[in-house]
């Protein structure tokens, strides 16, 4: 790995510049919490923004006949996943909440329940929350063979509660599962017998391990695709989320008639450089992506191993997509704040504080903790050395 982008990270850029992971910390502090990468990009990607640049071309877009981010979304899902998304169906957001709040407000009415796995990424929760819509969770659970949720008469249940829509979030986050076909079919014969429209959200698609297969929910068949919103970005795995643009496939007649009535500013437009950055993520840059890919499997490795001899009784479960860990604190009894809050302050190392991904349900997720390990391997070995050291130094006085 020594000419590897990945082998090391600068620190100080990192710090310096305007992103939340490690400029929003105190001096000293390690970032492993929100979701983005201490890496940089792509090759392919820099150059096409500096072509951009040099072009000085900024003036209002036009592209003549479709949208090339619409057709490098269709060729990437053809080739890579078997699905072909549907001609004319996709529309260019900036970012997958985006997308969320205006199916929420196209496929349901206030105070309808929707359905979602939980915990869950904490912009949705709060998303659904604001928009006066019920949370409806789908525990997932922790088994033997890993992370899963109970589908033992879900439908009744998911009925019972006023569902009017489900969202998917595959590979999962924070668990990391990626869903078999068979769970997904159950869930796509739950969405039939009830009639709900599903947002399925697969940003982290390119994002599976070895032995894994990322299946998007709309290849289920022609009646699931009919149903199906397919929301996904090249932020996540290219490490371009501050350029802000995400697609939908949109499969629901309804929605997509309720999108195609509404004003054409509602949607705003993602930017040409947006653009360009995705489009060259999507075809010009999966060798970057495997040697990505290749950093990420080292690193999940390398917080199994920690998490064996560290935590052997914690919930935990190799992530099979996403670069999080997900994993709860045995012991861990409240004490005012959370475990992440308390790691911040003993081991100065940010993580994701397990709670937020329950807000507003009946799950407890507070004894867990999310931890990002998109980072150098030897940062990562830092950020879990000060992790064992702030246990060491107890967690309420009561992780054993």
């Amino acid at each position: 790995m020594a000419d590897s982008p990945f082998t090391r990270i600068d620190p100080a850029r990192l710090r310096s510049g305007w992103g939340v992971k490690w400029g929003s910390l105190p001096q000293g502090t390690i970032g492993a919490w929100v979701a983005d990468m201490d890496f940089g990009i792509a090759a392919p990607i820099r150059q096409q923004l500096v072509d951009w640049v040099e072009r000085e071309d900024f003036g209002y877009p036009f592209w003549r006949g479709e949208d090339p981010v619409v057709t490098a979304f269709q060729d990437r899902m053809a080739d890579r996943y078997g699905w072909r998304p549907e001609p004319g169906r996709t529309r260019v957001f900036t970012d997958l909440i985006q997308v969320l709040q205006v199916v929420i407000e196209h496929a349901t009415a206030p105070g309808d329940g929707i359905a979602l796995h939980v915990p869950t990424y904490p912009p949705f929760l709060a998303s659904i929350a604001r928009a006066g819509r019920r949370l409806v969770p789908m525990p997932m659970r922790c088994g033997q063979d890993g992370w899963g949720f109970d589908g033992a008469g879900l439908g009744d249940r998911l009925r019972a509660a006023g569902c009017r829509m489900m969202l998917v979030v595959n590979p999962h986050n924070p668990t990391g599962r990626v869903f078999r076909r068979d769970e997904l079919r159950l869930l796509a014969d739950v969405a039939e017998e009830l009639d709900l429209v599903v947002l399925s959200d697969e940003i982290h698609a390119d994002l599976t391990y070895p032995g894994q297969q990322h299946i998007p929910f709309a290849a289920l068949g022609a009646d699931t695709a009919r149903r199906t919103i397919t929301a996904t970005s090249a932020t996540k795995a290219f490490n371009i989320a501050a350029l802000r643009c995400a697609v939908a496939h949109i499969g629901a007649p309804a929605v997509r008639a309720a999108l195609d009535k509404a004003p054409l500013d509602y949607f705003g437009t993602p930017s040409t450089l947006s653009r360009v950055a995705t489009v060259a993520a999507w075809r010009d840059a999966d060798s970057w992506l495997d040697e990505l890919m290749r950093t990420l499997t080292r690193n999940r490795d390398t917080v199994t191993d920690w998490i064996a001899a560290m935590l052997p009784d914690s919930r935990y479960h190799p992530a099979e997509g996403t670069y999080l860990a997900w994993f709860d604190l045995p012991g861990w009894r409240p004490s005012g704040s959370g475990p992440a809050a308390h790691l911040a302050r003993v081991a100065e190392v940010a993580l994701s504080e397990g709670a937020e991904f329950s807000a507003g349900t009946t799950v407890d997720t507070t004894p867990f903790v999310r931890l990002n390990f998109a980072t150098s391997p030897d940062n990562l070995d830092v950020v879990l050395d000060r992790i064992s050291a702030g246990l060491r130094s107890g967690l309420a006085g009561s992780v054993r």
